[in-house]
């Protein structure tokens, strides 16, 4: 059904001529009259009747004013949920606990008026494409793995560099150590049954591996966080690490501890993605409020992977 018609007919009703009715719309009256007839032509039935004074709804037309005035109504809300600046600005943030999350929080501290969709992307090859087709508008990313450059049309940058720290059990050797460094983590087992092959951050980790001769061990299923720090505070041999900025909850029986890991610190480097040719106003507040507010990116004292600190791009496929 052509929502031109429809217009039409909800103008004459409402003005009660067809002459006024054009006048509103900007057309003709021959205009008006032939989109009434392939409006009632489509229905099947007559819409109006001709009286001295104009037109008049016939009982067709009576019961059908309430329906045409609904399909416009839809019609204009479904062109403002994707007029520029109008719909949500949609973001993932891979982790509802994760630093991404916290940032995404600030920013709707700062800026209330700003709706926001904020959802959870698995892996970057989805967030990618999610934002070249327009689904999303961003994505926080470790911006990929070795060797895999970003599409031409998928800007980014560098937003916060969060430090790793070890988190153990009570009953862990290093449990009661202020901090550790990375070198006294090279003799103990860190469990993360997180890392996917494939992914951004399981490139991170190879690579932290690589560089200190690190045990992290992803073996078993991986049921969650809950999961994860109940296997940690009863296990003595194991320990994980956390984002400093990752948020989590325990019982206070686990007695886990955050260590701080130092000389160097590891650091996990979380880039903003979107597309170059992205008009969504919000986006630009977004990027200007993570630039004023976040600060530090390879900073001294601190590692992150070569291909992070050359700033290579990488080839999502």
């Amino acid at each position: 059904m052509d929502l031109d018609t429809v217009r039409t007919f909800v103008a004459v009703a409402e003005a009660g001529q067809f002459q006024e009715a054009a006048a509103d719309l900007a057309v003709t009256q021959q205009a008006v009259s032939k989109r009434i007839a392939t409006l009632e032509r489509t229905l099947g039935v007559r819409l109006f009747t001709r009286a001295p004074r104009g037109a008049e709804l016939t009982i067709d037309g009576q019961a059908f004013l309430p329906h045409a005035r609904e399909l416009l109504r839809v019609a204009e809300r479904a062109v403002t949920s994707v007029r520029t600046g109008r719909r949500p600005l949609r973001v993932d943030v891979i982790a509802s606990r994760g630093a991404a999350t916290g940032l995404m929080r600030g920013f709707h501290r700062a800026h209330p008026e700003i709706d926001l969709d904020v959802v959870m992307v698995f892996d970057i090859e989805t967030a990618v494409a999610a934002i070249r087709s327009g689904t999303i508008d961003a994505s926080f990313r470790a911006v990929a793995a070795p060797g895999r450059p970003l599409p031409e049309d998928i800007e980014s940058v560098r937003v916060l560099d969060e430090p790793l720290q070890l988190l153990t059990g009570p009953a862990h050797a290093l449990a009661g150590a202020r901090s550790v460094t990375v070198a006294q983590l090279a003799r103990h087992r860190i469990w993360m049954p997180g890392i996917v092959p494939g992914t951004e951050w399981a490139a991170y980790y190879d690579d932290l591996v690589a560089e200190f001769g690190l045990t992290i061990e992803a073996t078993g299923p991986n049921f969650g966080s809950d999961a994860l720090l109940d296997t940690v505070a009863d296990t003595p041999a194991l320990a994980t690490f956390m984002g400093e900025q990752t948020r989590l909850v325990w019982p206070a029986g686990h007695g886990l501890r955050r260590i701080p890991v130092t000389d160097p610190t590891p650091v996990y480097p979380h880039s903003l993605l979107w597309h170059r040719d992205n008009p969504h106003i919000a986006l630009a507040t977004l990027r200007a409020h993570l630039a004023a507010t976040t600060a530090g990116q390879g900073a001294a004292g601190t590692w992150a992977p070569s291909w992070v600190i050359r700033g290579e791009r990488r080839r999502v496929r």
